[in-house]
């Protein structure tokens, strides 16, 4: 799936890309390890994915759309269980009775809030913001997404600019220990 264009059309992409890592995960029996490898893979798309969000998509909405600071913080709301969901499978291996609970838990929750982003929130933000607008929006959501942290931090600040200082040094740290223990590199 090809990256780049409007902010809206980036995190399409990414939401259809954890689509086919979900679809990929449910295809195997419980209790495999793979399972494991690709929950590693679907955290790291979707925390990237979030840092990216809440630094540039929801201060957009907030600024830009009628009644942004509720959708907004609505949004941080469905970000903080979600992340809080893929800290608590974090620790946990594929074998463990938690794991497919947590997992099916997070599926759904993710598969809610792409169907409310894609319904709602991305058609307010394209009416209400003009084509260079996204298009720069789009810019600065890739940029975040490679240096946004890799695994979930569920204390760290989600509203900028503490969000914005904060996620480069994250992401550093969790690009080092995923580099250390191979995590993210299989599936």
């Amino acid at each position: 799936m090809g990256h780049g264009g409007n902010v809206i059309h980036e995190l399409t992409t990414d939401h259809r890309e954890v689509e086919e890592i979900f679809g990929r995960f449910e295809a195997l029996p419980p209790g495999s390890k793979e399972r494991k490898l690709l929950a590693d893979q679907a955290t790291i798309e979707l925390v990237r994915h979030s840092v990216a969000e809440e630094a540039y998509l929801y201060p957009a909405v907030r600024k830009h759309v009628k009644g942004g600071d509720a959708l907004a913080d609505k949004e941080l709301e469905d970000h903080a269980e979600a992340e809080q969901i893929m800290k608590d499978i974090e620790g946990l291996d594929a074998d463990d009775p938690q794991f497919d609970t947590l997992m099916t838990r997070l599926m759904s929750e993710i598969r809610s809030h792409v169907e409310d982003e894609e319904q709602n929130l991305f058609p307010m933000l394209q009416a209400a913001c003009s084509p260079e607008a996204l298009d720069e929006l789009g810019d600065k959501v890739r940029r975040a997404k490679k240096t946004a942290p890799t695994r979930p931090h569920p204390t760290a600040p989600d509203k900028p600019p503490a969000n914005k200082m904060l996620a480069p040094g994250a992401g550093l740290v969790d690009r080092l220990r995923d580099a250390m223990s191979g995590r993210g590199k299989e599936g």
